[in-house]
């Protein structure tokens, strides 16, 4: 029997900002928006190549957030701009690469999680 292991912090951090990233590039590549639903299927897959668990409402938040932040994203910047950080986000998901734009965005991350009770 697997015992699901406890994810920390930087890891919901990490998928909230992967999930972030998805919904903006998928939004100005094909102008729409994917459904909370898919984010939560999108987050199964992101951890079950880590071999990571997370409870289907546990996922629902998340995909909620990973929403929320990507409309706002949208809302507030150009679109040029948003095209950006979108770019920049799905680069990010690359460890190797460095960018200063999706680190400020990964603490926006923290800094929901925080506010959401979602620090375990």
């Amino acid at each position: 029997m697997q015992i699901p292991v406890k994810l920390d912090l930087d890891t919901r951090k990490a998928l909230l900002f992967a999930l972030t990233a998805e919904r903006l590039s998928k939004y100005y590549e094909h102008g729409q928006w994917i459904t909370l639903a898919h984010g939560v299927s999108l987050a199964a897959d992101w951890l079950s190549r880590s071999k990571l668990q997370l409870s289907l409402p546990e996922r629902r938040i998340l995909s909620e957030l990973s929403d929320d932040l990507a409309r706002h994203l949208a809302a507030t910047l150009s679109h040029q701009a948003g095209q950006y950080t979108a770019h920049e986000m799905m680069e990010a998901l690359d460890p190797r690469y460095h960018s200063e734009t999706a680190l400020k965005l990964l603490d926006e991350c923290e800094r929901l999680l925080l506010e959401n009770g979602l620090n375990e």
